[in-house]
């Protein structure tokens, strides 16, 4: 197939173009290139600003495709570009959505392409609810050639896939394991969360490419392993060789001391609090060798070796770090003030 992702160098997507590269496909990559030696050699790269679709234009030419994949589409307005630049030249329209756009709690923990999509604690999460319904009132309308993927949380070796904290990524997390500090959980750590390893993903997605069984429809594509926030914190612990020290504080207080910037409200509130089981019986259908093979303590175990062997990643915050241990201190505060 001839293929064209939008992005393509990202936590989902750098798996899904190793694959599709090996596996022999003519696949074209566009973005702005800032990590376009990390490219195998056999893809074709436009770097070219999406936005600037004058640009976009001259570089596609004439040429067409059989499946264009939109990984950086965040709102609406991203969504009716695309529709304008690729109308008539592919196929399959591919729109990566996110599972956080499902109702939470919903009327049923297991979560289907079917659950109520909304979610008032999470703007990010709307505009992608906001997307999905212009996209499918383009194909009923118009017949515009869409499939809509839903991930939830999708993991690579340059991260560690953790619940709370900042802005720079989950080393500092790992850093205060290392040093025996406690580390901060939201609510108790019983909630049941969802881990997928992006090669395990990218061989779901990849069986919706060019498959007849995928237009206008909606699938949501993740592991069938379900992990309580506890567990997957004891499982970095346990990658890094170190006795975890949790320390459990209610989420809505999180989202009310936390920097805004953080945006708890939305990643825990209106995701990462509330338990969710994925059924993947749709995706399974429309793809029957699908299964994601990669158990979660597996996984980090790869990301924690990448990430100590790759000082680029270490990336130090002491903001979030001096935040938690103020938050810790508030909370034993509290507790001296209650029990003394």
């Amino acid at each position: 197939m001839k293929i064209l992702l939008i992005g393509g160098t990202g936590t989902i997507s750098s798996a899904i173009t190793r694959q599709l590269a090996e596996g022999g496909h003519e696949l074209w990559l566009l973005n702005r290139g800032t990590r376009k030696d990390e490219v195998p050699a056999n893809v074709k790269q436009l770097i070219v600003d999406i936005d600037d679709e004058s640009s976009v234009l001259d570089s596609l030419a004439c040429e067409t495709f059989d499946a264009v994949c939109e990984f950086i589409g965040f709102v609406p307005a991203q969504v009716e570009r695309d529709i304008r630049l690729f109308k008539g030249r592919t196929r399959q329209y591919v729109y990566i959505s996110s599972a956080s756009a499902y109702h939470k709690p919903a009327a049923s923990h297991v979560i289907t392409e079917g659950t109520t999509l909304a979610n008032s604690h999470w703007e990010y999460s709307r505009n992608k609810i906001a997307c999905e319904e212009l996209l499918m009132r383009e194909y009923r309308e118009n017949g515009f050639p869409v499939t809509i993927v839903r991930p939830s949380h999708t993991y690579c070796e340059r991260g560690v896939p953790i619940s709370v904290h900042g802005l720079k990524g989950s080393w500092s997390v790992l850093k205060r394991m290392m040093a025996g500090k406690p580390v901060i959980i939201q609510g108790d750590g019983s909630s049941l969360w969802t881990l997928t390893w992006n090669e395990d993903f990218a061989r779901g997605f990849i069986g919706l490419l060019g498959n007849p069984k995928a237009i206008g429809e909606a699938f949501q594509i993740m592991s069938d392993e379900q992990l309580t926030w506890t567990q997957i914190y004891e499982c970095v612990a346990n990658a890094l060789h170190v006795t975890m020290k949790p320390y459990y504080v209610a989420s809505e207080f999180l989202a009310a001391v936390a920097p805004k910037a953080w945006d708890f409200e939305g990643n825990l509130l209106g995701d990462k609090s509330v338990t969710v089981c994925f059924d993947c019986t749709k995706l399974k259908r429309a793809v029957p060798s699908f299964q994601a093979n990669t158990r979660f303590d597996e996984g980090v175990r790869r990301c924690v070796e990448h990430i100590l062997s790759h000082t680029e990643l270490q990336v130090e915050d002491p903001e979030f770090d001096m935040w938690c241990d103020k938050v810790i201190e508030a909370q034993e505060l509290a507790k001296q003030q209650f029990n003394g």
